[in-house]
């Protein structure tokens, strides 16, 4: 693949800057906004704001805040969600600065709710033992956050974006760091530019686009993570990829989303006879954790008698007043869920696995951190906790601009072109044939419901598309699906977003997080495929 790729050259150089962020979701900026007055450079593929997962969050920010709640409370929910592998003190970490991040949000300009008497208002999702979740109207905490961020970042002097450039390579020097490589035209333009930094810092958000049915912008396709795997750093928990149960089948792509805050105000779930199916499936029915309630819809589906979300009894006709995004994607779908029930699939939503952090955001290798989605805490275990997504996003970006500030204690940037900063309108491109295979492939083989066969045939298709790949951005998509396929056949159980037809049940003794690197993956792949053809394809 380096020989193929060998053509693809820097076509300029701007020297060392002193901190490159790549992205421009919530923890990236939550990251330069915390790293100021120090300069940073953010570079994002999309226009500052756009093409990120955080924009779409619907529900809140999980943050122990009300009377009666407690750090420890919110600790334990997210262990038991967690499915026996979260780290219990980047747990603890994480849900004790939940409080200071808010605040630092509020003093950004997020409009978050409030009660009657001043106080910030908190509602509840599936697995919280309590109300805390800290949101905007209802359903719109994730665009009034990244909105209050954008208009933060383009006040802060300190801060310069490049827009419209795909970051596609990290940079080394022996172990160290030295910068990123990045494609112009969100990342389909003949330019290429290379940027040194001091530190980079990989916020590239996650790999839901890797899915034919997915609530992720086309963005999240893997990239950072890929980009890691190919500098040598060391990946964890590939396997639990976890789909949100209630995205409104219309068709649509990416899927959109029908909050789980709605089955929190009482919304219940139906098959097209009418029954309850999770009534029988667990305790807490339509409440209990994501991966059941996913694989519970998934099966209603695949046995062709649907799944349906429906909300008129619970919340009726307040329902545009108190969930407006989900009224407006169902008014587009020609549907008034005020009266009637909303069709619903299971869709990849969340990753849990990524480049492998310390509590301050470090990977393995030298110069490099990352945040949000593209990273393995170890805070999400193999199931995350509703609404901890944005709270893991700004607590750890924090962490990193604080770590960066004490290791860099002298701060340097280099001047651009003012020509170089503003790009207007920028959009990803449609998807390649082989784009749409490999989704196709990773929606039916390491989806809801995985098969030993079906994640070989899954591994092997993969593996083709990387022979005939000449694409640099495509190559770190395939990197990051062979390393999530190559995890899930390696981990023999269920436990969390990972469910195996042949290991249906959690395995004790298997009960801790997985780490690879891509030069293990490749060794594990072709055994795998291998003995697969020399066993005539059974598994």
């Amino acid at each position: 693949m380096t020989e193929q790729l060998s053509f693809l050259r820097p076509v300029s150089v701007t020297g060392t800057d002193d901190v490159i962020i790549v992205g421009g979701g919530l923890a990236g900026l939550f990251c330069a906004l915390k790293l100021a007055p120090r300069p940073v450079t953010v570079l994002t593929a999309a226009s500052l704001g756009r093409g990120a997962s955080s924009a779409w969050a619907q529900a809140g920010i999980a943050a122990a805040v009300s009377p009666g709640d407690t750090i420890d409370k919110h600790v334990a929910d997210t262990v038991e969600a967690g499915a026996g592998i979260v780290d219990e003190s980047i747990a603890h970490l994480m849900a004790s600065e939940a409080a200071d991040r808010i605040s630092d949000l509020l003093s950004f300009g997020v409009p978050f709710d409030r009660d009657l008497e001043g106080r910030l208002a908190v509602s509840r999702e599936a697995a919280h033992s309590e109300n805390r979740i800290v949101r905007v109207r209802g359903d719109m905490a994730g665009r009034a956050i990244m909105e209050a961020l954008v208009v933060a970042v383009r006040n802060t002097p300190s801060i310069r974006v490049l827009e419209g450039y795909a970051v596609q390579e990290i940079l080394t020097s022996g172990k160290q760091v030295s910068g990123v490589v990045a494609r112009d035209e969100a990342g389909t333009g003949p330019n290429k530019i290379s940027l040194s930094a001091r530190a980079v810092v990989m916020a590239a958000g996650g790999i839901g686009h890797l899915y034919a049915v997915t609530t992720n912008p086309a963005e999240a396709r893997g990239g950072g993570i890929g980009m890691a795997a190919r500098a040598g750093a060391v990946l964890a928990d590939m396997e639990f990829v976890q789909f949100h149960p209630t995205a409104i089948d219309v068709g649509k792509d990416p899927s959109p989303l029908a909050t789980e805050a709605l089955r929190g105000h009482g919304a219940t779930l139906h098959n097209s006879a009418g029954e309850r199916f999770m009534v029988p499936l667990h305790p807490d029915a339509e409440l209990a954790p994501r991966d059941i309630v996913a694989r519970g819809i998934f099966a209603e589906v695949k046995a062709g008698r649907g799944a349906f979300l429906d909300c008129t009894k619970a919340v009726g006709d307040q329902f545009a007043d108190e969930f407006p995004t989900v009224f407006g994607y169902c008014q587009d779908a020609g549907i008034d869920p005020a009266t009637q029930s909303i069709p619903v699939v299971p869709a990849a939503h969340y990753f849990m696995g990524g480049i492998l952090t310390d509590a301050n955001g470090r990977s393995s290798l030298d110069g490099l951190w990352a945040c949000g989605e593209v990273t393995s805490t170890g805070a999400h275990g193999a199931n995350r906790l509703a609404s901890n997504s944005l709270l893991e996003a700004v607590v750890f970006a924090a962490r990193i601009a604080e770590d960066v500030q004490g290791l860099l204690p002298a701060s340097k940037i280099n001047a651009w072109a003012d020509d170089s900063l503003e790009h207007e309108d920028l959009e990803t491109p449609e998807d390649t044939g082989s784009m749409t295979k490999l989704r196709e492939t990773m929606s039916a083989e390491f989806g809801v419901v995985r098969s030993p066969q079906g994640m070989l045939d899954g591994l092997s298709r993969i593996m083709q598309l990387e022979e005939s790949n000449q694409l640099q951005r495509f190559e770190n998509a395939l990197i990051t699906a062979k390393m999530i396929a190559v995890s899930a056949l390696v981990r023999k159980e269920s436990r969390g977003g990972h469910y195996r037809t042949d290991y249906p049940e959690e395995v004790p003794a298997l009960a801790r997080r997985s780490y690879l690197s891509l030069q293990q993956a490749n060794e594990i792949a072709l055994e795998l495929v291998n003995g697969s053809t020399a066993m005539g394809g059974r598994g």
